[in-house]
C-alpha cells in the first residue's frame, strides 16, 4: 500500500464505494465518507437503514461485498484475521446492552481488556480500573458487585469504563442511551463528551436519540433504507452539523428528527 498523503493523515477512517449485500438483499450501496481524527460522528436513521452494518464494517466485523474501508491508512480487507484482531485493540466498543460478563465482578469486567492485551501487573490493573470507574462516576464499592446488582444506567457506565481503559483511538457506541430515562440518558451524553475531553479519541455513535445526536456529535449522518430509495438516490440523506437537521432540505430528514410519521403511514398501508 502506498503511503498516505498529508491530507489522508488527518482522516482516521475512509470509506469508498462501500456495498454490503446479505443473501441478495442490498443493505448498503455506494457509501463514500471520511471520519477525521478526533471527530464525533452520530449515525442516525430508522431501523433497517444499515446503521449497524456500517458500524461493523468500519471495524472489520463485516467484509464488504464491494468497496473499501481504510482504518489509519490500512485497507481492512487486506489484513489477516490476526492483524484485524490486533487493529481492533485500538477500538473501544460500548454495546447497546453493555454486554458485561454476568459471572464476573465489575472490577474484572473493566480489567478484562487489560488482562487480555497487556502484561500489566496487579497493582497497575487495580490503579487503572479504579481510575476509570471514578471517571464514569461510579464509587469504589461498585467494583466488587456483579452486573445484575446494578441499574441499567450504571451498567452502561461500566461499559464506557471498559471501552476506554486501553485508551483507544476510536470508540464505537451502539445505541448508548437505549432503555434509559431522560436524566440518565443525559448522564451518558455528558460522559461521552467527557471521554472526548479527556482523551484524543474519535467517536462513532449509532443512535435513535436526537438529544444525543444534537448534544454530543460534531457531525450527523442520516441513512435511509435502500428498499425505499429510487435507484439514483444516495443512501445518506444528510451529512452535516447537528444544528442543520431541523432545517435540512430533505423533508424525510426533518420528519425523522421531529418524530413525524409523514408518508410512512401511507407506505405501510400500501405494503399490507
Amino acid at each position: 500500500m502506498t503511503a498516505p498523503t498529508p491530507d489522508d493523515t488527518k482522516q482516521l477512517l475512509q470509506v469508498s464505494g462501500l456495498h454490503v449485500d446479505f443473501d441478495g438483499q442490498e443493505i448498503l450501496r455506494g457509501i463514500d465518507l471520511t471520519i477525521a481524527r478526533g471527530e464525533t460522528v452520530a449515525i442516525i436513521g430508522e431501523s433497517g437503514c444499515g446503521k449497524t452494518v456500517l458500524m461493523k464494517s468500519l471495524v472489520g466485523l463485516i467484509t464488504p461485498t464491494d468497496g473499501t474501508v481504510v482504518f489509519d491508512g490500512e485497507n481492512l480487507a487486506r489484513l489477516s484475521p490476526a492483524e484485524l484482531s490486533d487493529r481492533r485493540r485500538r477500538v473501544g466498543f460500548v454495546f447497546q446492552n453493555a454486554a458485561l460478563f454476568d459471572s464476573m465482578t465489575i472490577f474484572d469486567n473493566v480489567a478484562f481488556p487489560i488482562r487480555q492485551s497487556t502484561d500489566a501487573d496487579d497493582d497497575e490493573i487495580h490503579r487503572r480500573v479504579m481510575k476509570h470507574l471514578s471517571e464514569v462516576g461510579l464509587p469504589e464499592r461498585v467494583a466488587e458487585k456483579r452486573p445484575s446488582e446494578l441499574s441499567g444506567g450504571m451498567r452502561k457506565r461500566v461499559g464506557i469504563a471498559r471501552a476506554i481503559i486501553l485508551q483507544p483511538e476510536l470508540v464505537v457506541y451502539d445505541e448508548p442511551t437505549t432503555g434509559l430515562d431522560p436524566i440518565m440518558s443525559d448522564v451518558i451524553n455528558e460522559l461521552m463528551l467527557d471521554v472526548r475531553r479527556r482523551y484524543p479519541v474519535t467517536s462513532v455513535i449509532v443512535t435513535h436519540d436526537m438529544r444525543t445526536a444534537q448534544k454530543v456529535a460534531d457531525r450527523v449522518l442520516m441513512f435511509y433504507p435502500r428498499t425505499r430509495l429510487s435507484p439514483d438516490e444516495h443512501q445518506i440523506l444528510y451529512d452535516g452539523p447537528p444544528q442543520g437537521l431541523e432545517s435540512a432540505a430533505d423533508q424525510r430528514v426533518r420528519q425523522f428528527v421531529r418524530g413525524e410519521a409523514g408518508e410512512r403511514m401511507t407506505e405501510m398501508s400500501e405494503s399490507t
